[in-house]
């Protein structure tokens, strides 16, 4: 019988704590014994399978370092993000610490192709010039073709696993493989 399908154990209680989401929940993500960072919970993307839109912030912070809220979220973005919330809270990937109002939603693009992947024996397209842009909640996407300056800001679409986050957060960039501009 396959794993998945193997018996409960019961010789352990079952804790099961249940999280509920807000948009303004601030998260931390441990990256290492010394470090941490903060991202915060903005708002459902409705473009995008309704996922939630995060913004991590750049500053990286002492772990023994206590800060509120407030002031967690007055830092530089690093990047913005589509996820599930619920998979990194699960895989205890990062941890819920508080609420704060969010706010600077309205100007967040992303960018996306259908330009990934490819067949076996085929190599990957390493440039696109067949790229779409969208604001956050606008159900227009604009396909832009070769993507400009003006929108090479804007952050991947996709929705990320809470270990890629976690990964760009460590390195700056995600580990996949996807075309550039």
């Amino acid at each position: 019988m396959p794993a998945r399908y193997a018996p409960l154990l019961f010789d352990q209680p079952l804790k099961m704590t249940r999280v509920i989401t807000k948009i303004g929940d601030v998260f931390v993500v441990v990256l290492d014994n010394k470090t941490k960072k903060f991202f915060q919970y903005i708002t459902n993307d409705i473009c995008q399978l309704n996922s939630s839109v995060i913004r991590v912030f750049k500053t990286k912070y002492n772990i023994e370092l206590n800060l509120d809220c407030d002031t967690i979220v007055e830092g530089a973005v690093d990047f913005y993000a589509h996820c599930v919330l619920r998979w990194g809270i699960k895989s205890k990937v990062w941890t819920k610490i508080g609420n704060c109002k969010a706010t600077g939603t309205e100007d967040i693009f992303f960018r996306d192709t259908n330009d990934f992947g490819h067949k076996l024996g085929e190599e990957p397209i390493k440039i696109s010039e067949n790229w779409y842009i969208w604001k956050v909640n606008d159900e227009k996407f604009t396909r832009v073709g070769k993507l400009e300056q003006q929108y090479q800001h804007a952050d991947l679409g996709m929705v990320m696993p809470a270990h890629m986050i976690v990964d760009r957060m460590q390195n700056g960039g995600y580990n996949i493989i996807y075309p550039g501009f």
